[in-house]
């Protein structure tokens, strides 16, 4: 049963993370954002470090570029959601037999190696260490915050693996690296504590799309395997009825959302050029095809339908139809193309070529061309704006 009553949704996650607090005990086992923080001198006294961290932590909490106050427990201790360390993949015709077609995954890729991680997995770690073409990286995903976002997790020449704090800034995931037990802000992919304060971590494009999507563009793909190391119920939702639009955030305490938009509303953001921008859901149904320059990138953002909410019913695969967005360079061998919905296809207007929602030239002259993605973000617009207030909110022209 569908639940929306923000009540319910909260009591379900708090019991989640009750549960998983008592359950695991320590480690579990059998484009981004430009963030205003900067580094502080020392701890006052009105700024002592998180509760119960040091006990935890041989994190230098001396050094920190937020109030520490901002620092909330969500329930579970230290890595009591547990990452993923040494994920294995099986074939998109082995994963078809549990995902659902219009399931939630997210898409990474460094040159022709390919994966996708479904979020029934994802959801219940939260952080998945992994290695892609060549490239060591971190792929993440903050469910009260709806934020799936990967890193290259090499910093100063130290390759890092970040485990799970078990504490949330404005309602946002805090990740630690292993090697100094810095504290990373997700969201922002800045490092909030520790010895790589004000350092960040280098952004790489992930797209949240269905399944069908996936397996359809990418049939020689790699997919996260469910088998672990954990003994965790995928496919389940455990944030049952949280994305309603008409909840308010889960553990947020933070700055007031600004702006006409609900805090729980879906967008899509582009941070470029020192201009950020965010794309409502509600409007890009409607829209379908954006074109926009932000930070003076000329950027497309394309939507479909065919992708469910992983955080509305009790089952990922059976969650409304929220549909998905990713947003590409509309720069192509240094000429600039306009984009525009025509019956239901993509087209460009310098070329009549035909695209699809991944950006790939179907028909026309141009295909077999790809599009280069862009970093963006999906976010509940309250994370958003908690780091970017100075964002610009998309209006259609009919809307100014």
């Amino acid at each position: 049963m569908r639940r929306s009553s923000s009540v319910v949704a909260a009591l379900t996650l708090l019991a989640f993370l009750a549960g998983a607090c008592g359950a695991l005990g320590g480690d579990g086992r059998s484009g981004g954002a430009r963030s205003a923080d900067r580094p502080s001198a020392a701890l006052g006294p009105e700024d002592e470090p998180p509760e119960g961290a040091e006990a935890e932590f041989a994190t230098d909490f001396s050094r920190h570029s937020v109030p520490c106050s901002q620092v909330l427990s969500g329930g579970p201790p230290k890595d009591g959601i547990p990452a993923i360390d040494d994920p294995r993949f099986v074939s998109v015709e082995d994963a078809d037999s549990w995902l659902e077609p219009k399931e939630p995954i997210i898409l990474f890729q460094i040159g022709d190696d390919i994966r996708a991680y479904p979020i029934q997995i994802v959801m219940w770690h939260e952080i998945v260490n992994d290695t892609v073409g060549g490239v060591p990286v971190v792929v993440t995903f903050c469910p009260l915050c709806n934020t799936a976002i990967a890193f290259e997790r090499t910093v100063e020449s130290k390759e890092l693996t970040f485990g799970t704090t078990g504490r949330l800034r404005f309602s946002n995931l805090i990740m630690y690296d292993r090697q100094t037990e810095s504290w990373w802000q997700q969201a922002t992919g800045e490092a909030i504590a520790g010895e790589f304060t004000g350092k960040k971590l280098d952004f790489r494009p992930a797209s949240t799309i269905s399944w069908d999507d996936f397996k359809s563009a990418h049939p020689n793909g790699k997919v996260l395997s469910r088998e672990t190391g954990f003994s965790r119920a995928y496919g389940q939702n455990p944030y049952a009825g949280y994305d309603d639009v008409d909840n308010s955030p889960f553990l947020y305490e933070g700055p007031k959302t600004q702006g006409t938009l609900p805090p729980m509303a879906r967008v899509i953001t582009v941070d470029s050029g020192g201009e950020a921008v965010a794309y409502p859901y509600d409007v890009l149904r409607r829209e379908q095809v954006v074109n926009e320059t932000v930070g003076g990138e000329p950027v497309v953002v394309l939507w479909k339908p065919g992708t469910t909410s992983a955080l509305d019913d009790d089952a990922v695969a059976a969650g409304r139809d929220v549909g998905s967005a990713s947003v590409f360079s509309r720069t192509l061998d240094g000429a600039s193309l306009t984009f525009r919905s025509e019956g239901g296809r993509i087209v460009d207007e310098q070329t009549d070529s035909e695209w699809n929602a991944l950006g790939r030239a179907l028909e026309g002259e141009l295909t077999g061309e790809q599009l280069e993605r862009v970093v963006s973000i999906d976010h509940f617009w309250f994370s958003w704006a908690a780091f970017r207030p100075d964002t610009r909110v998309y209006e259609p022209q009919s809307a100014r």
